[in-house]
């Protein structure tokens, strides 16, 4: 066994470095493992059994569905008009572009379910608009690239819906509820970390944009937000299940975006079909693979021998955690979210299990801490594109972003130390 996880973590680290694409380095990396093992064909009949049986779950339909929901609210008007809603609140306090900023990809990251779409969306807009009124253009990306992140807590969240399958069946529904508090303190803390910086760097904002008034910038959002309010409470009081909360999204997204603020016309549908096609088949992919690959660290008892050692280690719990939250972390700047759940759940869950840790407290550190990896450096698929929109190197960024990355960190303790934070409102709606 020894030599089978030695193959795996060579191969998997090799195709890496020489920019194979996730699903596919760790499909091949978990072939070849298993060729050292057993002979070739039933080697690759193992491998195509476990992608098979990685994407055959009742629970994953709901994905494509809000995949799909999420283009329709990305290209359907959305973002201008939360932007405006949060323009309506903050916008005329000290930094309060940057409080808009921030609010809007949170909003918008909830509704769309992707970090990658809010931080294309609400910084295609934001980004250049903070520009102008004077704040730096490498601080009004670092924060679009932060808050964007916090739409993966916020629900409807496809990462969570990963999460449940690799846990072995933790409540969706309770996941979703969950994700609300860590989601909101992070956006607060990034909009502290942001006013701190503005007010130590000595910045001077113009305020010279038209805010609207509060009334003016809810009704805008309402029909928006109200996507929010349809999905979790539909799934909360037992109308539907998650499943069929995700096909209610796209028919809401649809009627809201074609219907009412028409920003989408019938002749665009088909290419957002297309796009809708073709990111669900990265992410079956990427969930098949890590399916096989996790299989295979069960079958060489790896998560056995990774619990066994880190509890070997030292008796103290908040020593484990801390040790738990750095490798994550690690794991988060080279990996995408969704391979990283699938394949480590099965083995740090039982460990955080053994502390007393309950899978629920444990899946939302967990998709907190990945959720700082999306814009670090290597992999940072958020990171890349916020530079894209902003126009700045990742050289540029790092000052500015460091702050910011530090009331993430302070609020990964915070989630980790207090369990409440994930646990107190699904415990309060009887979900626990």
């Amino acid at each position: 066994m020894a030599l089978t996880t030695l193959v795996l973590i060579l191969c998997f680290f090799i195709l890496l470095a020489i920019n194979v694409p996730i699903a596919i380095a760790i499909g091949l990396a978990t072939l070849a493992s298993l060729l050292v093992t057993i002979d070739p064909l039933p080697a690759v009949t193992t491998i195509a059994q476990r992608l098979s049986a990685g994407i055959d779950s009742f629970a994953l339909l709901a994905i494509p569905f809000f995949i799909l929901s999420g283009y329709l609210m990305g290209q359907g008007g959305i973002a201008r008009r939360l932007i405006d809603f949060a323009l309506s609140i903050v916008g005329r306090l000290p930094g309060g572009l940057a409080f808009v900023n921030i609010i809007a990809c949170a909003l918008f990251g909830s509704i769309s379910g992707s970090a990658v779409a809010a931080t294309s969306a609400i910084g295609g807009f934001m980004i250049p608009a903070m520009n102008r009124e004077g704040y730096p253009k490498a601080f009004s990306t670092a924060v679009t690239v932060t808050a964007s992140t916090t739409g993966m807590l916020i629900p409807p969240s496809n990462i969570l819906i990963v999460y449940s399958l690799a846990s072995g069946g933790v409540s969706i529904a309770a996941l979703f509820i969950a994700g609300y508090l860590p989601g909101l303190l992070i956006a607060g803390l990034l909009m502290a970390a942001a006013l701190i910086y503005v007010k130590r760097s000595g910045i001077q904002p113009r305020a010279s944009l038209v805010l609207v008034s509060v009334r003016k910038g809810l009704l805008g959002a309402l029909p928006s937000l109200a996507l929010i309010f349809l999905v979790i409470g539909g799934i909360i009081l037992g109308w539907f299940t998650p499943t069929e909360a995700g096909a209610i999204a796209v028919l809401y997204a649809l009627a809201l975006s074609v219907g009412i603020y028409r920003e989408i016309s019938w002749q665009d549908l088909p290419a957002i079909l297309a796009k809708s096609v073709v990111t669900t088949a990265i992410v079956m992919l990427l969930i098949g693979a890590s399916a096989a690959m996790s299989w295979l660290l069960s079958f060489a008892t790896i998560p056995q021998f990774i619990s066994a050692g880190l509890l070997a280690l030292t008796e103290n719990e908040a020593v484990i955690l801390l040790i738990i939250n750095c490798l994550l972390l690690v794991i988060g700047t080279f990996m995408d979210m969704t391979p990283a759940v699938l394949i480590f759940t099965p083995i740090l869950l039982p460990v955080a299990e053994t502390l007393g840790m309950s899978p629920l407290h444990f899946g939302i550190m967990m998709i907190l801490n990945l959720s700082i990896g999306l814009c670090t450096p290597p992999v940072g698929s958020v990171l890349f594109v916020g530079c894209s929109i902003g126009k700045v190197s990742i050289a540029d960024i790092i000052k500015p972003i460091i702050p910011l990355y530090l009331a993430m960190l302070v609020g990964l303790a915070l989630v980790t130390l207090v369990p409440q934070l994930s646990e107190w409102l699904p415990g309060l709606l009887g979900l626990i």
